[in-house]
């Protein structure tokens, strides 16, 4: 079932409705993120599943969401879409660890106000949340770097691949001897 923060006092600079739903099915990531977020004023909820979510928006549509791109139970977009339904003017962000232009844009026309490569700085989540309705955000302090990317869609396609490295590098279109050696090495920074 989905968490609920105890209510922080509103810091300067944040809007009177600081409520924000976080929806990551990663429990740790989840966790750490709806901890700093309330440490910066926020007010969050935290859901793992899309239907969980749902719930949450039910209850008390927030002002803001954190949204996972890819949930065990469906797509972040879902949320994001319903969320808008309940409450035309929430922001939300989309976050991802495999993101492409096409859920990019697909995230964008669900009225998402931006697009987050994770692992996202709560720092960088916040700027996003709080960007001016027609402005860009800031760009992050600290993105990741382009091996990193790489190495990350890499990993997302082996996965979805069911670790399988003949079919993965079929469809990376790279020779199974170079993915195995990619997958080999550990995470660049």
């Amino acid at each position: 079932m989905s968490e609920t923060s105890t209510a922080a006092p509103a810091q300067s600079g944040l809007p009177q409705d600081v409520s924000c739903l976080i929806v990551d099915d990663d429990q740790a990531f989840r966790t750490r993120l709806g901890r700093a977020m309330e440490k910066r004023g926020f007010q969050p909820t935290l859901a793992e599943s899309v239907s969980e979510a749902k719930s949450a928006i039910r209850q008390s549509a927030p002002a803001f969401a954190v949204v996972d791109l890819r949930l065990d139970d469906g797509d972040g977009i879902d949320i994001v879409n319903f969320l808008h339904e309940q409450r035309a003017d929430a922001r939300a962000v989309i976050l991802t660890g495999y993101g492409n232009i096409t859920t990019a844009v697909a995230a964008v026309k669900a009225g998402a106000i931006d697009y987050l490569a994770k692992p996202a700085d709560a720092d960088d989540v916040e700027k996003a949340l709080l960007a001016k309705a027609g402005s860009l955000p800031e760009p992050p302090e600290n993105p990741m770097s382009a091996d990193r990317v790489r190495w990350e869609h890499i990993q997302r396609v082996y996965e979805l691949c069911n670790h399988n490295v003949s079919e993965t590098a079929r469809r990376l279109g790279m020779h199974r001897r170079t993915l195995q050696r990619i997958l080999a090495k550990r995470a660049p920074q």
